[in-house]
């Protein structure tokens, strides 16, 4: 299933309306989606190097405005809506770990790494921050800095080297952001724990 999906999200690329299927994917990604849509904004980005930060913009927007859908879900629907969602990703068990554990501080660090590496997923940050209920405006500011922060680095890195950047972007980015992003969370965690 997550292969078909896969495949479907990247063929949307070649799409005329390729632009708007972007920013749908950007907005459900944030939300309740599992494809993260850097699968199609990067075939996008590349086949047009000169309208990246363009792309960068749009799921960046769309991406904010999704991740608050998922604040809302999480704040007002989250036994309707959130945790069927979160069960039928297998996500229920591991996102009650985190929200009892955590806090604002928590939230940042975890909107950071997610917008740097999907971990964790978005959707489950961004349903957690409303389950917490993490301020909405500071929610949307971190939201705008990780995500955009994303996407810009991305185009950066497309309009600067081209398509031999991509297999690195692929596959070593991610693995060398998931691994600062553990070490950040693990630290966090440690600090947290000393002082508890």
């Amino acid at each position: 299933m997550l292969r078909g999906l896969y495949d479907w999200t990247l063929s949307l690329a070649a799409r005329k309306s390729a632009e708007w299927w972007l920013a749908f994917i950007a907005f459900v990604e944030s939300s309740v989606f599992l494809v993260p849509a850097d699968v199609l904004y990067l075939p996008m980005a590349l086949s047009k190097p000169e309208r990246a930060y363009r792309y960068a913009l749009i799921a960046t927007v769309a991406s904010v405005l999704g991740g608050v859908a998922g604040w809302f879900i999480g704040h007002y629907a989250y036994e309707a809506v959130a945790k069927p969602i979160l069960e039928f990703y297998g996500k229920y068990d591991e996102f009650e770990q985190l929200r009892i554990s955590s806090g604002v501080g928590f939230i940042i660090l975890m909107l950071i790494t997610s917008g740097a590496a999907h971990l964790p997923p978005i959707k489950v940050v961004t349903i957690l921050s409303g389950v917490i209920g993490v301020n909405l405006l500071l929610f949307i500011g971190l939201a705008i800095v990780a995500r955009g922060g994303r996407f810009l680095l991305l185009a950066w890195l497309l309009r600067r080297y081209g398509e031999s950047i991509k297999e690195f972007i692929e596959k070593r980015l991610g693995m060398i952001v998931s691994a600062g992003a553990a070490a950040l969370i693990l630290l966090y965690i440690a600090v947290r724990y000393a002082h508890g």
